[in-house]
């Protein structure tokens, strides 16, 4: 892996800082009263200078969470060819939700959006914003083409939209198991109805009939 340079190193301190700072102000007075010239001031920086890292508050709250979103898909990227397309979807969300559990920055996250209305819609918005993304691997790994079959768009809506909303009305309802366990269970239910086997590696496929 190249390093990085120096201007590289100090701009991702900052970067880091300013997420830091954030969730630590989000933490004390809730992520409506927080104000993004607070989050500057708290690392020493002009309102200017947080813009050019970040669009808006929503923004570093959840980028973390988008951290994530490309970690699962990387991780499902990387699953064996083999898998079934939900099969690899749930060993790459749970692996990459276990890993971020030991962080206690990820707690942190997931009590902000489940108090905060406008969190949780700016995280499925976020999510549904690499749609495309995410039907493309789905599509590749049935050996389909996403804009002829329906299914990879189908999956990916589950994947984005459905998961992480069950998974938070659990938790709502009092289930206390790990948001790993919680979305492993999720993917389980949904196996049965939607785990389309893996196709040959070509990029289109046979006509699917609805």
């Amino acid at each position: 892996m190249e390093k990085l340079g120096l201007r590289e190193r100090k701009k991702q301190r900052t970067r880091e800082a300013l997420i830091d700072a954030a969730r630590a102000l989000f933490c004390t007075h809730g992520f409506e009263a927080t104000t993004i010239e607070q989050i500057a001031e708290a690392v020493e920086v002009s309102t200017r200078t947080f813009f050019r890292y970040f669009a808006s508050k929503e923004d570093v709250a959840l980028a973390l969470a988008d951290e994530q979103i490309t970690a699962v898909l990387e991780a499902f990227a990387a699953q064996p060819a083999g898998l079934p397309v939900l099969t690899a979807l749930q060993a790459a969300a749970t692996e990459v939700m276990r890993t971020y559990e030991s962080d206690p920055r990820f707690l942190d996250l997931q009590n902000l959006i489940s108090v905060s209305p406008a969190l949780t819609a700016a995280r499925i918005e976020r999510a549904t914003a690499r749609f495309d993304e995410v039907a493309s691997l789905i599509g590749a790994r049935m050996g389909v083409d996403p804009t002829v079959d329906p299914r990879p768009h189908l999956v990916a809506s589950v994947a984005l939209c459905a998961v992480q909303p069950a998974v938070a009305a659990w938790r709502a309802a009092g289930r206390q198991e790990s948001e790993s366990e919680l979305v492993g269970q999720a993917f389980d239910l949904l196996s049965a109805g939607l785990d389309y086997p893996a196709g040959p590696s070509s990029t289109g496929g046979p006509d699917v009939v609805l």
